[in-house]
């Protein structure tokens, strides 16, 4: 229906959560934050990945999402097995739990909720909140299982400028599309062809992600339809 998310159940409102704070077999993730944030004040129960992107360390390319190894280590030290529900928030619009869901979904593992509106909505709202570093379970097993399907390359975004049926969203601010910031990259403005629409106008000044029938008219206006390929960067 129009007025209705394709998913909804890919969104934990936060009501929903502050009834099922504690239920066994669900771990809530904070994304990103600095740990001085994090122990001031947080979800209760909630465990703190450092990583906001989740991109390879070491020798692992750090533009990349994490191998499978090191993203079978990061979870496993965030309390997340294979039969975890995970439920992601952040701090930042939901930028970096959506990523979490992404990476999470990459490596096979579809049990998964972002928290609407993230800790902004819920601290507006006055929910309880706790202090300190958190405290990780023991002893989950992790088990990745990629998905290439889930991520472009650059041989496939190049194979898709101007293929009929695909569109190419360019996510970035207006300058980094427009070419007059280049945020420490080597080079300035935007794959041939793309889209553009930042991704901060996908969600209102609460944090809560619009409704659906504004996201489908602002992806209609980028040319997306159900039925189109779309490749995001």
């Amino acid at each position: 229906m129009a007025d209705t998310y394709a998913a909804p159940d890919l969104l934990a409102d936060t009501a929903w959560l502050a009834e099922h704070l504690g239920d066994p077999g669900m771990v809530v993730v904070e994304m990103g934050t600095k740990a001085e944030e994090f122990e001031a004040g947080h979800i209760p129960g909630a465990v703190r990945c450092p990583s906001a992107q989740i991109k390879g360390t070491g020798d692992a390319d750090p533009r990349l999402v994490a191998p499978p190894a090191e993203a079978k280590a990061l979870f496993e030290s965030l309390g997340v097995g294979d039969d975890t529900l995970v439920v992601a928030y952040d701090r930042i619009r939901n930028r970096d739990a959506s990523r979490l869901w992404w990476v999470l979904g990459y490596y096979g593992h579809a049990n998964v909720k972002v928290l609407n509106g993230g800790w902004k909505k819920w601290s507006a709202e006055g929910r309880p909140a706790e202090s300190g570093p958190g405290a990780p379970s023991a002893g989950a097993t992790f088990t990745p299982s990629v998905h290439p399907e889930t991520a472009s390359t650059v041989e496939k975004l190049t194979a898709a400028i101007g293929q009929a049926g695909t569109v190419i969203w360019d996510i970035r601010t207006p300058e980094e599309f427009a070419g007059e910031a280049d945020r420490g990259n080597a080079r300035v403005g935007h794959v041939p062809g793309a889209a553009h629409l930042e991704w901060v106008d996908l969600v209102n000044d609460d944090d809560t992600f619009k409704d659906a029938g504004e996201l489908r008219a602002l992806a209609a206006g980028l040319g997306i339809t159900p039925e189109t390929a779309v490749h995001v960067y």
